[in-house]
């Protein structure tokens, strides 16, 4: 049996937050920022953050036996 979450990631200009729940989306199960990994203000919205910020979070999800993700994602932009 496969357990699944929601990976809710938000991409702004300044950050990107990466949030796990369960698929009633009521508990939190991982969470990471760009602003979490690196040490510099100026980094935090680097793909480099987003990257570190990815890694946390997978090594928290194989600590829950996460096998399945649904991914969303907010970002500026479009019309």
């Amino acid at each position: 049996m496969s357990r699944t979450g929601i990976a809710h990631i938000f991409a702004s200009h300044n950050n990107t937050l990466i949030l796990v729940t369960d698929t009633t989306g009521a508990e939190t199960i991982a969470k990471a920022s760009g602003g979490m990994v690196v040490k510099n203000d100026r980094d935090e919205s680097s793909p480099y953050a987003a990257m570190k910020a990815a890694d946390l979070v997978s090594e928290k999800l194989r600590e829950f036996e996460i096998t399945d993700l649904i991914i969303r994602v907010r970002a500026p932009g479009g019309n």
